[in-house]
């Protein structure tokens, strides 16, 4: 039981009644009930059970499990928040280029107001043609 409960757990098994039994060589069925070695067993849970709640999960293969559940956990957490990430740039994006659309269509409008107003006069085109070195 205290080679269980340390981790010396045998191939195949696990740190369980029915690996103590048959390292004890007995029929996994004298655990139970009023049977000669059901005080081993109640004795067996119960230090397992003290050994979990403090942290300390003797079977490797059991932590390996405790531990892979929790970097899934905080996987899946990060998933959720570059999701939620990717959902409000999506929304800014899209309000982005609202915004730059109804600025556009507002700049034509004024374009269009302008050249039907005889008020507002035109600037000369800038001239393209260079004179001479400028150094």
């Amino acid at each position: 039981m205290d080679r269980l409960l340390r981790g010396d757990i045998p191939p195949g098994g696990k740190c369980g009644i029915k690996t103590l039994a048959r390292e004890a060589g007995v029929d996994r069925t004298a655990f139970y009930g009023t049977r000669p070695y059901a005080h081993l067993r109640a004795e067996f849970e119960r230090r397992l059970q003290a050994l979990q709640q403090t942290g300390e999960i003797p079977d490797s293969r059991e932590a390996q499990i405790t531990r892979l559940k929790a970097e899934n956990a905080k996987l899946r957490e990060r998933l959720a928040q570059s999701e939620q990430t990717i959902d409000e740039l999506t929304d800014f994006r899209t309000q982005a280029l609202a915004r730059l659309a109804a600025q556009h269509e507002e700049i034509v409008r004024l374009r269009e107001a302008a050249a039907g107003a005889s008020r507002v006069s035109r600037l000369p085109a800038p001239r393209t043609t260079v004179i001479g070195t400028c150094n």
